[in-house]
């Protein structure tokens, strides 16, 4: 009955890893949103901070198996496999999506996100000043991430390897999304590219870095996590807040300068947006979308902590 709720749950860890892919690809949402309201954010920098040169002693002195059961190796397997077969099979439709049901789909990850704070609000232990200056730290740098504009460089080995590990930290922090980041140093086009075409060469030094990044941001995320949870957790809920900026739906484009990707884009009202443009805003499309996200995270909110709450009934 063990092994069964083991594979069950393994199971349930790939879907996670699927939702996690799929928001990844997205420039604006952040795969480490999802693990979050899924329950699995905690173990997840748990398991990664916990491979480092401890893992190759448990290797040559206790196995491959005592290694794996340290390293939490069925749970990083599933969830990797599901966030790369996401990313894989579904960039092509989720940039169809985007192109054609630009508002919708925005407005969906708008909902997505906003409801993702109430999860991660509730898990701060207490509120008082210091929260709230994280709260609004997290605000400001979200803001700030906002405000930069897209440019473009080469796609060389060296600018593969650290924009990997630098949008890596971006991935696992709830809101602020590494396809952003990458859209923002210009190289997205480029690692969109590479993946459509399997450029091998050009996803593994781009891989190399987003591993050097994970293992080292994780262990500081989790060390933050444990020692100061409230700080650290409503900082997080800052960052889901000034992250809406991003992910507004709709947004009017400006001045486009000779050196930028893209013109650079203001957010406005679905009234205004309908004026300027000329075309319909949405909105009965958009809060529908906004709604069902709304829906989505608090059930799936309420799933997690009636399966917590059974768990620890039964033991």
């Amino acid at each position: 009955m063990e092994k069964g709720f083991i594979r069950n749950r393994y199971w349930g860890v790939a879907a996670r890893g699927l939702a996690m892919g799929a928001a990844d690809v997205v420039p604006g949402v952040s795969g480490g949103t999802i693990a979050f309201i899924t329950g699995i954010y905690q173990e997840l920098l748990d398991s990664i901070s916990s491979i480092g040169p401890k893992t190759l002693k448990t290797l040559f002195s206790e196995g491959i198996a005592a290694t794996w059961r340290q390293i939490n190796g069925g749970f990083l397997l599933a969830l990797f496999a599901g966030i790369l077969t996401s990313i894989f099979s579904l960039a092509k439709l989720i940039s169809y999506l985007l192109a054609s049901y630009p508002i919708v789909v925005w407005s969906f990850f708008f909902g997505l996100i906003l409801a993702s704070t109430v999860p991660i609000a509730r898990r701060v232990p207490g509120w008082g000043w210091k929260t709230v200056l994280a709260l609004l730290l997290g605000i400001a740098m979200a803001i700030l991430v906002s405000e930069m504009r897209p440019t473009q460089i080469a796609a060389t080995p060296v600018s593969l390897f650290l924009s990997g590990a630098v949008a890596i930290c971006a991935m696992i922090l709830p809101g602020i999304s590494g396809s952003f980041i990458l859209l923002m140093i210009g190289i997205y086009p480029q690692v969109i590219t590479a993946v459509h075409q399997l450029n091998i060469l050009a996803l593994g030094w781009f891989a190399a870095g987003a591993a050097s990044g994970l293992l080292l941001f994780s262990r500081l995320l989790s060390w933050l996590m444990h020692r100061f949870p409230g700080i650290t957790l409503s900082f997080l809920v800052g960052i889901l807040l000034g992250s809406l900026k991003i992910v507004w739906p709709w947004k009017l484009p400006g001045a486009l300068d000779s050196d930028k990707l893209a013109p650079v884009l203001s957010n406005t009202l679905p009234g205004t947006f309908s004026e300027v443009t000329g075309e319909p805003s949405q909105l009965l499309g958009a809060a529908t979308a906004a709604i069902l996200a709304l829906v989505l995270v608090l059930s799936v909110e309420w799933a997690h902590w009636r399966y917590v709450s059974n768990v620890v009934q039964e033991s």
